[in-house]
């Protein structure tokens, strides 16, 4: 907040404001649609394999980040109403926590997606050998692993947010991990390419090579969505922190409501991902609305 009323004497961009109902429109609409994909894939034993098991760690991770702000807002009305103060320790504790789900938010979603990626891999190079390398027992042990990791590292970003040695650490992070599962897909693709002429000649290998072909591309509008919703407000964390007071920072700061919206419009769109990719989901979600009804 500081930082934005002292852009506001550098620059001459206005804020652009979101009214606050579309703020908890939005999360709502995105905590809703990935506990329905959580309540999916736990009611339909089909679905207990380690591909979806990754896919509700990504939900859960959109989950967060629809909470965080939803929490963020509420904090911002109470203390426009006079309930709560800007400096207090209680307020001071409360941010951290917020910062610390967000933090979880990000970091949940890019190990997430590292996670299908390395599935999809090996589903597509190793099939015959898939059930033996990624067990379920396997794929939760790597969960627990990303989310320990996940939730130790935000508790000290957030504590430790104003030094430089953890921002740096932090803002190389998401570059670097999107970079390697970019470079994942790159080979994955490369090679499939070269693959698909083998087995040309084998209909019934070239169906199950189609299907696998087809969660990678999956997989892949998973991961632009991913970056168009959350390298803006990513962006916007680097630049209040190493260029607060440059005219240019500053105006793209102005822009930070819109960001912030577009950064929840991720929970939105996974899930109809989910439900228009994959016919085991939709089939699902037929049989809870059928049943309800």
């Amino acid at each position: 907040e500081n930082i934005s009323d002292f852009s506001l004497n550098i620059t001459d961009c206005t804020q652009v404001v979101v009214p606050e109902e579309v703020f908890f429109t939005v999360a709502a609409a995105g905590i809703l649609e990935n506990l329905l994909i959580l309540i999916a894939v736990a009611k339909n034993k089909n679905l207990h394999l380690p591909m979806y098991f990754f896919i509700c760690s990504l939900a859960i991770s959109d989950m967060l980040g629809s909470l965080y702000k939803t929490l963020e807002n509420i904090f911002i009305i109470l203390c426009k109403m006079g309930y709560l103060t800007r400096h207090g320790d209680f307020e001071k504790k409360l941010d951290d926590a917020m910062d610390s789900m967000f933090i979880l938010s990000l970091l949940g979603s890019i190990f997430s997606l590292l996670a299908i990626a390395a599935d999809r891999y090996i589903t597509i190079f190793y099939a015959l050998r898939y059930h033996n390398i990624m067990t379920l027992r396997r794929a939760l042990v790597i969960l627990a692993i990303i989310w320990a990791f996940c939730a130790g590292s935000s508790i000290a970003i957030a504590l430790f947010s104003y030094e430089a040695a953890t921002v740096i650490p932090f803002t190389i992070l998401f570059p670097l991990m999107m970079f390697f599962i970019l470079c994942l897909y790159v080979h994955m693709f490369l090679l499939a390419r070269s693959h698909a002429k083998k087995i040309a000649s084998l209909p019934s290998s070239t169906v199950h090579h189609r299907t696998n072909m087809k969660g990678a591309i999956t997989l892949t509008i998973f991961l632009g969505v991913f970056l168009c919703c959350w390298a803006p407000f990513v962006l916007h964390i680097l630049l209040a922190r190493f260029c607060p007071h440059n005219p240019y920072c500053a105006c793209y700061m102005s822009i930070f409501h819109v960001n912030g919206t577009l950064l929840m419009c991720n929970a939105i769109i996974n899930p109809m991902i989910f439900a228009f990719r994959s016919p085991e989901l939709r089939s699902t979600f037929k049989k809870m609305f059928y049943c309800s009804r």
